[in-house]
């Protein structure tokens, strides 16, 4: 994932207030971790951790997280953030379908959130990240999942992300992003565009998603053991994104 190498010390500027978004989304997954868990202070895998965005917050909130991610470099800044808040978090450079990489184990619950399971561009990587998934948990564990609709999604086709302006006092930003379509999957043109100092740059990353609908998802899942799969709709979740609850069988 060299693109996230890359965008890793500029990937906070994506959210007007970056911890604002760690303190808003915490909010939420964490009191149905919490639920599902039956923990106030669950042993936690974030396997697709980034910069450290639901790190941070479940480790805030007392979970005893490990974070790992395919990106060396987003591992780093996600350490030196932690580090900074005086936070006891493990993080380790991983595949989230080779997760067999990381020592630890037993986990009740693996997060992957921020859309990061279509990043896995076929259903048998899918299916081989789920298998990976179910192994780290124990008996009852749960994965906590985010992501796109991509059943509205992939009729719509959309091209654009409508851009955001952020910032103040010579420091402003816009952001925006382009979506090139091929079939099922797409590429994401991600925009940065900093003013610092009265200068005006852009910066420009691209990335590959699976248009993955939930069919293939609660497949995959399915086959790596997984049951009662349930789909928390914004509706009634008030989460950005459709959430995905599911319990490795015994």
């Amino acid at each position: 994932m060299a693109e996230y190498d890359d965008m890793a010390q500029w990937y906070h500027l994506i959210f007007e207030d970056w911890n604002r978004s760690i303190a808003n989304q915490v909010a939420i997954l964490g009191p149905i971790l919490e639920q599902r868990t039956g923990k106030n202070s669950a042993y936690v895998l974030d396997c697709s951790c980034g910069i450290g965005t639901q790190t941070i917050g479940l480790a805030q909130r007392g979970h005893i997280v490990v974070g790992s991610d395919l990106s060396r470099s987003a591992v780093a800044r996600a350490t030196h953030e932690a580090t900074m808040r005086g936070l006891n978090a493990t993080f380790r450079v991983a595949d989230m379908r080779k997760l067999s990489l990381i020592p630890e184990t037993g986990f009740d619950a693996v997060v992957i959130a921020d859309n990061a399971l279509p990043h896995l561009l076929t259903q048998s990587d899918l299916e081989q990240a789920a298998r990976e998934i179910a192994v780290k948990l124990k008996p009852a564990g749960i994965l906590l999942a985010t992501i796109r609709d991509y059943d509205q999604l992939i009729s719509a086709r959309p091209t654009m992300q409508a851009p955001a302006f952020y910032g103040q006092d010579g420091n402003n930003r816009f952001v925006h992003q382009v979506w090139q379509w091929d079939e099922d999957q797409y590429s994401l043109h991600l925009y940065l565009t900093l003013e610092t100092e009265g200068e005006w740059t852009v910066k420009h990353f691209v990335s590959r998603y699976r248009a993955l609908q939930r069919a293939d998802l609660n497949r995959a899942l399915d086959a790596a053991g997984f049951t009662d799969i349930q789909w928390l709709e914004p509706a009634v979740s008030s989460f950005y994104q459709p959430i995905i609850v599911a319990t490795r069988g015994s």
